[in-house]
């Protein structure tokens, strides 16, 4: 009881949190329903303290909050590029590719920065229970997306959103 009622209070805070910091206009009241799950899911798999949290959930909502903006500045220069790579010069590939690989380093820098943030707010063995608990969550997300598939898109079973290019989406 006394772990739910952690998980419970910390996802509130990481709303509450959330709330301070509102997402873009076009974010979708799903994706806040995700990241709620998330938030305990992520606790849970730590078994973080509430001192823990208090310190934690800052620092690991600033790191998505760069994560998400990385990915959508990508996103946008995907959607620009245009077309598949067949109808683009050899100049404009390059360009798309070197693109990729920069993106690709910016991840990496940021994972790098907010790892040794994360060992300065949680013991290094919750440090590696998070990184687990996140390929998880991401594991059960997919699973859960692909169960939906199956069932169809409109029946929005146990809570989840609906996949990222649904009609129910938009």
């Amino acid at each position: 009881m006394k772990k739910i009622l952690l998980i419970f209070s910390v996802a509130m805070y990481s709303i509450g949190f959330a709330q301070q910091n509102p997402p873009s206009p076009p974010d979708h009241p799903r994706k806040e329903k995700v990241e709620a799950m998330k938030i305990a899911f992520i606790t849970q798999k730590l078994d973080i303290t509430p001192s823990e949290a208090e310190k934690f959930w800052p620092v690991y909502n600033e790191y998505q909050k760069k994560k998400d903006e990385l990915r959508k500045n990508r996103h946008e220069e995907i959607k620009s590029s245009k077309g598949n790579l067949d109808s683009l010069s050899d100049k404009q590939i390059e360009t798309f590719v070197d693109g990729e690989m920069a993106f690709r380093q910016k991840n990496l820098d940021l994972d790098k920065e907010y790892h040794s943030k994360f060992k300065s707010v949680l013991p290094i063995r919750k440090v590696a229970k998070l990184y687990r608990a996140e390929d998880m969550f991401a594991r059960h997300l997919l699973e859960q997306i692909s169960e939906r598939k199956k069932e169809g898109h409109g029946d929005h079973k146990k809570g989840m959103p609906p996949p990222p290019d649904s009609p129910d989406n938009h």
